[in-house]
């Protein structure tokens, strides 16, 4: 079983940037779509960005080129660069892993992000 630890996360100003980190334990890594999720306060968790093995890339709207997920297999590591921040952007991000052959998530323990205005 795959178990995920995510890192990064933390306070910045309004455009400002932040990488997020998630390190997964397990032998599979590489066969296993990767994703990021966001819960804000009072609201459902909601997609993020996705990207499968072979780099087939997937992202909320709202995110669209000013979030960024990439995969380093050789280190089981999935991040997520977030650039030009938003008070919005505030959120608990999870960090998520399925197989390929199904949609069933599994999650990681979530990392705090809040933007300041």
């Amino acid at each position: 079983q795959v178990q995920l630890v995510e890192s990064g996360g933390g306070l910045v100003q309004a455009g400002g940037s932040l990488r997020l980190s998630c390190a997964a334990s397990g032998r599979t890594f590489s066969s296993y779509v990767m994703g990021w999720f966001r819960q804000a306060p009072g609201k459902e968790r909601e997609f993020v960005a996705s990207k499968w093995p072979g780099g087939t890339t997937t992202y909320a709207d709202s995110m669209k080129g000013r979030f960024t997920i990439s995969r380093d297999d050789a280190k089981n590591t999935v991040y997520l660069q977030m650039n030009s921040l938003k008070p919005e952007d505030t959120a608990v991000y999870y960090c998520a892993h399925r197989p390929t052959t199904n949609t069933l998530w599994s999650w990681g323990q979530g990392t705090q992000v809040t933007v300041s205005s």
